[in-house]
């Protein structure tokens, strides 16, 4: 099996390229820092580097950036840089990566817990993060050949929380929250979410 997993320098993503590789996984990482590199805001660059990457099982984003801010002090900017990033990049990377996945396939986009939890400053993540599991249910429809795909809803990643001033401890860390990509590639879910083990939404 073969997974190209984009973002693989960041926190998350690098414990998701160590658990597949862990699995016995071929692994293609890939960022703006790899040779080649892959910008997800840059929509010809994505289709430039799928042109040259190849076929694969699995294609996994980690990748994406969104703004935390209250409501009224959300600017323009941060707007965009959430929608051209972290929704509209991943679009990209199913809509560019669509020739390179094999049939019985797996597209694994990453959202987040906000979706379902949303906390103040997190009104524009949680618009993002909750428009990628309705483009993740609309696209299981149209997908062919036993290909699928899922949205997983991470929580607070550990390391990320103590980097930002919060108390890691109720956390998972980025290795725990590695397997919820695994079970993503290795399920059956197609335009369901996944979440980390013991990190589900609470339901009332």
């Amino acid at each position: 099996m073969k997974a190209l997993v984009v973002g693989s320098n960041g926190t998350i993503g690098k414990a998701v390229v160590e658990l597949l590789e862990e699995k016995g996984i071929e692994v293609i990482g890939a960022s703006r820092s790899t040779n080649p590199s892959l910008d997800i805001t840059d929509s010809s660059g994505i289709e430039a580097f799928f042109e040259k990457a190849g076929e694969v099982d699995a294609i996994i984003s980690a990748a994406g950036d969104a703004a935390f801010s209250f409501l009224d002090k959300v600017t323009d900017d941060d707007i965009q840089l959430s929608i051209n990033s972290k929704l509209l990049g991943q679009v990209n990377l199913v809509r560019k990566g669509m020739n390179n996945l094999r049939p019985g396939g797996v597209f694994v986009i990453t959202g987040g817990i906000l979706a379902y939890s949303p906390m103040p400053q997190t009104s524009i993540i949680a618009m993002v993060n909750a428009g990628l599991e309705g483009f993740a249910r609309a696209v299981a429809l149209e997908l062919t050949e036993g290909r699928r795909i899922v949205v997983v809803h991470p929580s607070w990643v550990a390391e990320t929380a103590a980097k930002i001033g919060m108390d890691p401890a109720p956390w998972p860390d980025a290795k725990k929250t590695a397997t919820a990509y695994l079970e993503a590639i290795e399920g059956t879910n197609n335009g369901e979410p996944v979440f980390v083990d013991g990190y589900e939404p609470k339901t009332k």
